[in-house]
């Protein structure tokens, strides 16, 4: 290249300062990857890289925060569970109070005494779930229902939880209500009494052996599902019933038990007759049964000799006797605890079913069902003497669950077509100062331990699925910053290099110009 000669304007010099600016600006841009670790640092470094680096980082951002969300979660399930796990303790101890109280061989005042100890700590579980609380929230009330953690990073990412309401009016066994009048086959012609806990408060009863059920379906509607169960015969047992019911269980949530108790006023006079289970057309586990009753000191028939005489056979037939005053009246109760119907008839007929009268002849006494409440009234299918038509007696189905549940021809055995309700057999209900009240309290208990129970299962399920959740989080937050790191993190060893380059092309740019201008300065020796 020729030489200009001029010194107006340097065009070298120029040139080799805009390849320093140049050098200059890269320079700067690596000097900032280095001093921060990111290859983008603002907008103009990479315009679509740094929209997505700030996608990333919404989502991890998001990410961590419901992190917390769901430890606080775990927290507060926690804190519930461990509510519950103490009102069942409590729950466990007075269940065993009730056993205690359901013995033979308690006093009124011994179980005066123990409804003491039951009140206490019936007080205590609703202190528990009225008072247990998490930020200032009340947890099993009833009033944490519908509440949802916030376990991901975007709208509705949620994990709903409810705890049911765990105060002592609030649990209990749901139990089924008789019929109304007319169709009650435990009103018109038996007795229900306390549920069908009460000793003598558990039958049905029919002349000829003919039975009070109907046949047909029954369906349960539960908390679980709906499923049908059926009544074969008018004289099935309430046992077979309740065998129905409990096999269906695992569809409906509802399972029963059956009891069979009934109570007759007796006579004076002589007694003869067959004790069995079974139908009058099939009757099974036949005993004879005699015995004479007299009037006794107090001047009510001395019913002890029939009492015995039935109880030397209840290994037969699983039928025992006892007795009960109601209005200061003697009266002989019937039991079959396993809910098998009580044939009494004359006897059996050479063709194998029973005699169509009720008492053998020659028997003077004479038996008649009552209802077993204290205001006695008579049963007219129940009358038994020489004279009468054989009876059968039926059991109850005792129905249970800890939720609600509906019976559909619920009549065909006794019961309404409704909804069940907890009524009186809530546990705040609970009284354990007769027998009566002490069986019924352990039914109450059962159903609520399992209510318990079932709450503490959800919520453990409930705590198990925020955890994950949680680890999930963590997980895709990592996952995240990695992609996020490939997109916006400086390459250091591929900046350091560049800024060794830029360095060396700005030393080089420097020395340049100064030659460019040492040029132009020696024309100015060419002047005179």
């Amino acid at each position: 290249m020729a030489i200009s000669g001029i010194i107006n304007t340097n065009v070298g010099a120029l040139s080799t300062l805009d390849a320093l600016n140049n050098t200059q600006g890269s320079l700067n841009t690596y000097l900032q990857q280095l001093s921060t670790g990111k290859s983008i640092n603002g907008p103009a470094d990479n315009p679509a890289g740094y929209a997505i680096a700030q996608r990333f980082q919404t989502q991890i951002n998001g990410l961590n925060q419901a992190v917390s969300n769901g430890n606080q979660g775990v927290s507060l399930v926690q804190t519930a569970t461990g509510a519950i796990q103490n009102q069942t303790s409590l729950l466990q101890q007075i269940r065993t109070t009730a056993v205690q109280a359901a013995n033979a061989s308690n006093t009124t005042s011994d179980r005066q005494a123990l409804q003491g100890v039951v009140s206490q700590l019936l007080a205590q579980v609703q202190t528990i779930a009225t008072q247990t609380q998490f930020n200032g929230q009340n947890l099993l009330d009833g009033t944490f229902a519908g509440a949802a953690f916030q376990v991901g990073a975007n709208s509705n990412q949620i994990i709903n939880v409810a705890v049911g309401d765990t105060k002592t009016s609030a649990m209990g066994n749901y139990v089924a209500s008789t019929s109304g009048s007319g169709s009650n086959v435990y009103g018109t012609s038996g007795a229900f009494v306390e549920n069908g806990y009460a000793a003598g408060g558990a039958f049905t009863v029919s002349a000829s052996g003919t039975g009070n059920f109907t046949s047909g379906s029954i369906s349960i509607q539960g908390s679980v599902g709906t499923a049908t169960i059926s009544v074969s015969s008018s004289g099935e047992s309430a046992s077979n019933i309740a065998a129905s019911v409990n096999g269906i269980s695992a569809q409906t949530g509802v399972t029963a038990k059956a009891i069979t108790s009934v109570a007759f006023t007796a006579t004076t006079g002589t007694y003869t007759f067959t004790l069995s289970n079974g139908s009058s057309g099939s009757p099974t586990n036949a005993v004879n049964i005699s015995a004479n009753i007299t009037n006794g000191s107090n001047g009510n028939p001395d019913i002890n000799s029939l009492v015995t005489a039935i109880n030397n056979q209840a290994a037969v037939t699983g039928t025992s006797a006892s007795t009960q005053v109601v209005n200061g009246q003697t009266e002989l109760v019937l039991t079959n605890a396993n809910g098998n119907n009580i044939n009494i008839s004359a006897g059996v007929t050479s063709g194998g079913v029973l005699s169509g009268a009720g008492l053998a002849a020659g028997s003077t006494g004479t038996l008649q069902a009552v209802s077993g409440s204290s205001s006695v009234s008579d049963i007219t299918a129940g009358a038994i003497s020489s004279g009468s038509a054989n009876i059968l007696v039926q059991g109850a189905v005792l129905f249970e669950s800890s939720s609600s549940y509906a019976i559909g021809s619920g009549s065909n055995i006794g019961f309404s077509s409704q909804a069940t309700a907890l009524s009186g057999s809530a546990v705040s209900n609970i009284n354990v100062t007769t027998a009566a009240g002490a069986q019924q309290a352990i039914g109450i208990l059962d159903q609520a331990i399992n209510y318990l129970n079932q709450q503490n299962g959800s919520l453990g399920a409930i705590q198990n699925r925020i955890q994950a959740s949680v680890s999930n989080d963590q997980t895709t937050a990592t996952n995240l910053q990695s992609a996020q790191s490939v997109v916006q993190d400086a390459n250091i060893a591929q900046a350091t290099s560049q800024l060794t380059k830029y360095q060396i092309l700005q030393q080089a740019g420097i020395s340049t110009l100064a030659q460019e201008n040492s040029l132009q300065q020696s024309y100015l020796k060419l002047l005179p």
